[in-house]
């Protein structure tokens, strides 16, 4: 590409000081944060209902070694709550390949994550992302507990 056959025209920048930039930050934050709250609020909602609702006791019994279909149902009770990794360890001491699905359901799924992520990725992103996710987490969990007795 050749130079100088088209015109150029300067047009003077608007300089930004760091006061200016600052208030520009801040909108943008409100903003974002007006946004997003909403959906927080009804996200961690819904898990702080779940998680103070169902004891503790009622999962280790459902999701127990005696259901083949522990790995799945832990995957999706995960769901909608809202945890960090420690605070399912509790429940780890039973079962292993049910809870470390649980662990990652919860801590990769949980529904006040998908409702923030949906904002920022589009929909079919995020249901791929999901179905990944859902899959990966269900065969970790059958694969673990197929090696729960060498392990343990």
């Amino acid at each position: 590409m050749k130079e100088g056959k088209g015109k150029s025209l300067d047009v003077p920048q608007e300089e930004l000081h760091f006061k200016n930039r600052m208030k520009f930050a801040w909108e943008q934050v409100v903003e974002t944060a007006k946004k997003v709250a909403p959906y927080v609020l009804i996200g961690v909602g819904i898990g702080a209902f779940i998680h103070n609702w169902i004891p503790e006791d009622f999962i280790v019994k459902v999701l127990g070694d005696n259901n083949p279909f522990g790995v799945i149902l832990a995957t999706i009770a995960g769901v909608p709550m809202y945890a960090d990794i420690f605070g399912t360890i509790p429940i780890a001491e039973a079962l292993l390949g049910v809870v470390l699905s649980f662990m990652m359901g919860v801590t990769t799924l949980s529904l006040p994550s998908m409702i923030i992520l949906r904002k920022a990725v589009k929909p079919k992103l995020l249901g791929i992302f999901i179905a990944i996710c859902t899959v990966g987490i269900i065969i970790v969990g059958y694969f673990f507990n197929a090696l729960q007795n060498v392990i343990v």
